[in-house]
């Protein structure tokens, strides 16, 4: 008999199943504690939930964690793991430790079908969208993981960036309910500002996700003009330059920060250029959009016939930014000794191309607009506070 998997359910969802089984809603609530905030996956141990509905629960429940493939721990305390999620696939989530927070980078496909230059995750091509409970079963399996492994009784992941494989806002309507999961006071209780999502740029999702369950926004730009990000970035054709930041402003409206972060992969003699960075601050500047950028190092791959932009030029570039007034960051790559880019373990594992990608976890470089002062700062766009 098929059984559903509880991590599959919000907390909304989870009382609508627990009313199919004839109980109240409290006890879906304490389910939920059991299940996110202890990571109990046997009903039996679920002390305070009465018997009758433990051994309902027996027959027409699991709670199913993800098989990890692999297990990496760089030397800076980066942890990458590759679970496999059935047919030949695998996605990779990645926790980069800092002094002030723990960040888990979770995957929402297998896959990703966007095929963007830079991104090696979608040179390996598009397997399928993952589910709900897979996603959470990412947060779920880190976090009581890392429980023990850190031997803390208290919450250890505090921010979560929807930055690993795939695109997250083309697998909607299992992103939703995972993010309600992550933000619920009985589950992880994580922040609006500490929950990102990141995309290249789906227009109409970034309305509804920001009617439906706003956080921090991340869109990955890599470009200051259409025919570059056409280029770079092939869904720009549906959904232009000027369409995107219009989306921007609206979601300005509904978000918890109020900026946008602009994702910028520095890729040389592609869009490194101080022209480049000029026509960045006019872009911005001309469509009123509140912004910061991550400019991000290149992680080179084979298939993509692109080459990293030297850091000198990186840092020009970024001065420009700053000098006009834009908060900067340059990311410096985190768990190089692992390979914790994005899309190399299951690069590897699929056998297509070892890959390597923006979504490396970072330590950042932060240029302050006053000043052009450089200051040091922590991996991820949730960071900002």
């Amino acid at each position: 008999m098929t059984t559903a998997n509880l991590l599959d359910f919000d907390l909304e969802g989870l009382a609508a199943f627990c009313e199919r089984l004839g109980e109240k809603r409290f006890r879906a609530t304490q389910l939920f504690r059991w299940i996110h905030q202890r990571g109990a996956s046997d009903f039996s141990q679920m002390t305070d939930l009465a018997k009758s509905l433990r051994e309902k629960l027996a027959t027409t429940a699991h709670v199913e964690a993800l098989p990890v493939v692999a297990q990496h721990e760089s030397a800076d305390g980066t942890i990458k793991w590759l679970f496999d999620v059935g047919d030949g696939n695998a996605v990779e989530a990645v926790f980069i430790p800092e002094d002030d927070r723990g960040t888990l980078c979770v995957s929402s496909q297998a896959g990703c079908a966007v095929g963007c230059r830079f991104c090696s995750t979608g040179h390996q091509g598009f397997s399928r969208n993952l589910t709900t409970g897979e996603i959470v079963a990412q947060l779920w399996f880190a976090e009581h993981f890392l429980r023990r492994h850190l031997q803390r009784d208290e919450r250890v992941i505090s921010n979560v960036v929807m930055m690993g494989m795939g695109e997250p806002l083309q697998n909607y309507t299992a992103l939703v309910p995972a993010l309600r999961t992550m933000l619920d006071d009985n589950a992880y209780g994580l922040s609006r500002r500490r929950l990102t999502v990141s995309t290249s740029g789906v227009v109409p999702m970034m309305d509804r996700l920001g009617e439906d369950c706003p956080v921090a926004l991340a869109v990955s730009l890599h470009a200051p003009n259409d025919a570059l990000r056409s280029d770079l970035v092939p869904l720009n054709r549906k959904y232009p330059i000027a369409e995107l930041l219009a989306a921007c402003k609206r979601y300005l409206a509904h978000a918890p920060r109020d900026f946008i972060t602009f994702e910028y992969c520095m890729l040389d003699g592609v869009n490194d250029q101080p022209e480049h960075a000029r026509e960045l601050i006019e872009l911005v500047r001309s469509q009123g959009v509140s912004c910061k950028f991550n400019l991000i190092p290149f992680n080179p791959f084979p298939a993509s016939g692109l080459v990293r932009s030297p850091q000198p030029r990186v840092l020009a570039f970024a001065r420009i930014l700053a000098e006009a007034g834009i908060v900067t960051t340059v990311r410096k790559t985190r768990g190089d000794d692992i390979d914790a880019a994005c899309g190399q373990l299951a690069g590897d594992v699929k056998d297509r191309t070892h890959a390597a990608e923006r979504m490396a976890q970072r330590r950042t470089v932060v240029l302050h607009p006053a000043l052009g002062k450089v200051s040091r700062a922590s991996s991820s766009p949730a960071k900002e506070q």
